[in-house]
């Protein structure tokens, strides 16, 4: 008799509003952990609120759990019917966040690249953090997210990275901090561009120029015909960069040059360079005995823009490389060719995971459903190569690929997961900006 009375008395004291309340309670003194364990399961078939499912959401991207946070976000969506791109945002960047110290190099190569392309200067802490990895790569990619974010002039941490034990640390702070225009760098830039005769002082002397010593451009048109082919190479990528009218004919010599590396380097520099002189050169180096370089032509092609290099790539979609190949279709797909995702989708057929995932990056250039099919059979590969680079491609398309990328969060592979995570900050940022330009013409 007692213990029917005990179980109504139980049931009446755990209503779902009453454990609601103590939920925000909870949430409201920073206690995210009660939260999610006051949040009924949803194999309890309880239906919490979507109030109760956002306090929830936001506890576990606190606590730094994003894969429970999106687990959490999909029982959201689906009593509420609709996205929420404020708390989608949160989770896309407690993705990130939570692999920033994870124990696996990749994992953190993953996470600072995917911030590498974000503009989130809420983050400083944790792109500063990054400065103090032990791996050259992360810290590199520390500084470009950084300057991405617009922080390099405000970051003393960043300026101590000019002093890194690694040469392509150093060089991604004087980049960095010269184009942030801080000139309190200087009296380093002088030193490295008088003690040092590799890349690192034709970077100094880049950075120079960029702080208003014009006539550094000399130097650095000089070192593009340096006997060091690294130097060469990294003379060859500056000045692709600065775009300087003048140096059209030192980028032309170099798809001439002994070394493929360096011949390769120069075909990516006029594609940076991006004017129709480029293309006589380019067209040059589609016929080069090197694969990369014909490939890396191809690419170049595409970002000059010239539609009359159309039949030039459609030759190079039956090359011996598939590699070249994929580079072909990109370079269509820029230039308004979407007969190239034909291609695109036979070569996300190859059983070389590594050629589908060159597929998947070409297929970044594209803006239609067709290319969106491809990409999301790619999502489902059974390598993770061809789905991470799925997952990167999405971010920088404009149609509507919510969907897609929210796949791409729930892959198997943590690499995938986060660079999926930053595709969908790129994804909220694009959206917003449309909708703010609508806004205003309206």
């Amino acid at each position: 008799m007692l213990l029917a009375f005990a179980v109504p008395s139980f049931a009446v004291a755990a209503t779902p509003a009453s454990l609601e309340r103590e939920a925000t309670e909870a949430f409201n003194r920073a206690d995210y952990g009660t939260v999610l364990r006051l949040l009924p399961p949803q194999s309890s078939g309880a239906t919490p609120s979507t109030s109760w499912l956002r306090l929830a959401v936001q506890s576990a991207t606190q606590l730094g759990r994003p894969e429970e946070a999106l687990d959490i976000y999909e029982r959201l969506v689906e009593a509420s019917h609709t996205d929420d791109p404020a708390l989608l945002r949160r989770l896309g960047i407690s993705f990130l966040s939570a692999y920033v110290r994870a124990s696996h190099e990749h994992l953190r190569i993953a996470a600072y690249s995917a911030l590498a392309d974000l503009k989130l200067p809420d983050l400083q802490a944790i792109l500063e953090d990054g400065l103090l990895d032990n791996s050259p790569i992360v810290r590199a990619r520390a500084v470009e997210a950084l300057a991405r974010a617009g922080l390099a002039a405000k970051s003393q941490a960043l300026r101590r990275a000019l002093t890194d034990e690694t040469a392509s640390v150093r060089i991604a702070a004087m980049t960095a901090l010269s184009e942030a225009q801080v000139t309190e760098i200087m009296p380093r830039l002088i030193e490295v561009a008088r003690t040092e005769d590799g890349p690192e002082g034709v970077f100094a002397y880049a950075a120079l120029y960029r702080l208003g010593k014009q006539d550094m451009l000399v130097d650095i048109t000089g070192a593009a015909t340096l006997p060091d082919p690294e130097t060469r190479m990294a003379a060859l990528g500056i000045l692709g960069r600065l775009k300087r009218p003048t140096s059209l004919s030192v980028l032309s010599q170099g798809v001439y040059d002994p070394e493929p590396p360096v011949r390769a380097f120069a075909a990516g520099a006029l594609g940076e360079f991006g004017e129709s002189g480029a293309v006589p050169p380019l067209t040059h180096a589609l016929g080069d005995e090197h694969a990369r370089v014909r490939a890396v032509a191809a690419t170049s092609l595409g970002r000059v823009g010239t539609k009359d290099s159309r039949p030039l790539l459609h030759a190079l979609t039956k090359d011996a490389s598939m590699q070249v190949r994929a580079s072909a279709v990109e370079g269509l797909l820029r230039l308004g060719d979407h007969s190239a995702v034909l291609v695109a989708a036979d070569l996300a057929r190859h059983p070389d995971p590594s050629v589908r995932a060159s597929a998947a990056q070409a297929l970044g250039a594209a803006s239609d459903k067709q290319a969106l099919a491809i990409l999301q059979t790619l999502l489902q590969d059974q390598q993770p190569q061809p789905r991470l680079f799925a997952a990167k491609v999405l971010g920088k398309m404009s149609l509507p690929v919510l969907p897609l990328i929210k796949k791409g969060l729930h892959d198997s592979d943590p690499a995938v997961r986060i660079t999926a995570a930053g595709s969908l900050l790129l994804n909220l940022s694009s959206s917003a900006k449309s909708s703010s330009r609508r806004g205003r013409k309206g």
